[in-house]
């Protein structure tokens, strides 16, 4: 299909990016299947900065997978950002993909909007069989001598604005208060329902799929388990002063969000018009009735090669939720194309 952007002296002004991390080649859904599809995203456009190319509806909707993990995210990212065939000055971007949560919060196929995202890779770390006895982890932020400890001014000034991104509150209140009443009694099932009552400890996570405000851990490393969740917990706490809770986790927003700052410093886009949403695929730890990291890592006791429990159901209330968003932004394009919805 030809490349309609390149036949126009004018860069394409777009109303929305949606970004998701893969999708796959044969007919497994990935992240960006089914917003394809509803979205009727059917345009195709050369892009080879990446592995896939970039997609687009009539509407101002253009669409494109950044990879998987915060390398490919970044670079895909930014050389979008800089592409000369769009004009991003007044385009909303909504990162939408899987994740893990936090089962103190959430439950499976549940959706979280974001106001922090933080980024789990930059630390220090000494491998747990050889941390002082008195330390609760062996991750530990740069500059500081201990878990959790203040860091140093020089560490500050070095790594400033590396570690935590901060999300205009106002716009994910508002996508929350569009989407919170949406039904999703059809995604839930007797699978789903057995494999959240096991965790008996967390009544959030036996719940049927809901949407929530929660924050965002971005680290490359798939870490999983009861240990690794509470260190996630104060990690986010400690970047964020305590005004954020660990909700999601997730391998990508870090690398996509770096590329997005440094591109509205350069005033190519609008850093107040970034929406953060991820769909809970599985939980970050283990049940306490008997299960294993390992299993849980797994998806279930039989060490099950599917890692995600609730993965079609996490994509389906995935695209229902950031297509609800969409569609409110495009259609109130007058009003929300001079400002954000507050």
């Amino acid at each position: 299909m030809p490349n309609t952007f390149t036949q126009s002296k004018e860069p394409h002004p777009v109303k929305c990016v949606l970004i998701s991390m893969y999708e796959y080649e044969t007919d497994e859904p990935g992240e960006f299947q089914y917003f394809r599809d509803a979205e009727g995203l059917e345009k195709t456009h050369d892009f080879p900065y990446a592995n896939d190319g970039i997609w687009s509806n009539d509407d101002g909707l253009v669409a494109m997978t950044v990879g998987v993990g915060a390398a490919k995210a970044a670079s895909t990212t930014m050389a979008f950002g800089l592409d000369p065939r769009f004009d991003l000055t007044h385009a909303y971007f909504l990162i939408a993909g899987i994740a893990g949560i936090n089962p103190r919060f959430g439950s499976l196929a549940c959706t979280a909007w974001a106001d922090y995202c933080v980024d789990g890779d930059l630390a220090h770390e000494i491998d747990a069989r050889e941390i002082p006895p008195a330390w609760s982890t062996g991750i530990i932020p740069l500059g500081c001598d201990t878990p959790f400890s203040q860091r140093s001014k020089k560490a500050a000034d070095l790594f400033h604005n590396s570690e935590l991104y901060t999300l205009n509150p106002n716009l994910s209140d508002w996508a929350y208060k569009n989407t919170r009443s949406l039904d999703f009694s059809d995604l839930d099932s007797e699978r789903l329902a057995s494999y959240r009552s096991r965790y008996l400890e967390f009544p959030e996570a036996q719940r049927p799929p809901f949407v929530l405000k929660g924050d965002n851990l971005s680290a490359t490393r798939y870490w999983h388990g009861k240990l690794s969740n509470q260190w996630a917990e104060r990690w986010v706490e400690y970047w964020t002063l305590k005004k954020g809770r660990f909700v999601t986790s997730t391998m990508e927003d870090a690398g996509t969000l770096r590329a997005l700052s440094q591109l509205a410093t350069a005033d190519r886009i609008d850093w107040d018009r970034i929406l953060l949403l991820r769909s809970a695929s599985n939980f970050t730890m283990q049940a306490s009735d008997g299960m294993t990291p390992l299993q849980s890592l797994h998806g279930g006791d039989g060490g099950d090669e599917n890692l995600f429990p609730g993965y079609i159901p996490s994509l389906r209330s995935l695209q229902r939720v950031g297509s609800k968003v969409i569609h409110e932004i495009i259609e109130n394009w007058k009003r929300f194309k001079i400002a954000p919805p507050a």
